[in-house]
């Protein structure tokens, strides 16, 4: 009698791999290649909200981290840098695109007059207030696919994996 077939695409590339490799322990793929294809998928659902309101995902990881910061809605371009995990240049270009959109301001900042300031303009806080409303909603709906038990257990299993890949805050 033969095997079932494989479930999924990760199943069928180790079942693959045992056969032509079995002096290797591909057991690593089940985990790392499913994660590697739901993270794609998950940015693909993610970015249908950022396309609603003409973002792109780097765009609306700036106006979050602006928002974020509460009232006046500011934050120093490297602090931002620093907010979305990006360099200071590609900052720059985020920032530039927002600006040109109305949805950001640079200023002096008060107590150096060398250094500058970004803020969420009115428009700019209006437009992130209903984009992460969809989001959430959106994220919501991603994970309502898990049961609750499973949400659950799969948060703090993430939380210590990625704490031991990354420095600390």
């Amino acid at each position: 009698m033969d095997d079932p077939p494989p479930r999924d695409r990760v199943a069928r590339i180790q079942a693959d791999w045992r056969r032509e490799r079995p002096d290797l322990d591909v057991s690593p793929q089940g985990v790392i290649g499913r994660l590697h294809r739901l993270a794609d998928r998950l940015s693909g659902e993610l970015r249908l909200v950022y396309d609603r309101y003409g973002l792109g995902e780097g765009e609306f990881d700036v106006l979050c981290a602006l928002r974020r910061a509460g009232a006046p809605f500011e934050r120093a371009p490297g602090e931002l840098a620093a907010h979305t995990m990006v360099t200071t240049g590609a900052m720059t270009k985020r920032i530039d695109r927002l600006e040109r959109a109305g949805l950001v301001a640079r200023r002096r900042a008060d107590d150096d007059q060398r250094g500058r300031i970004v803020a969420l303009t009115g428009p700019g806080r209006e437009l992130i207030d209903r984009a992460f409303t969809d989001h959430m909603h959106n994220e919501r709906r991603l994970l309502d696919l898990l049961t609750p038990a499973e949400a659950e257990a799969l948060e703090p299993l993430l939380a210590a994996w990625l704490g031991r890949l990354e420095p600390g805050p």
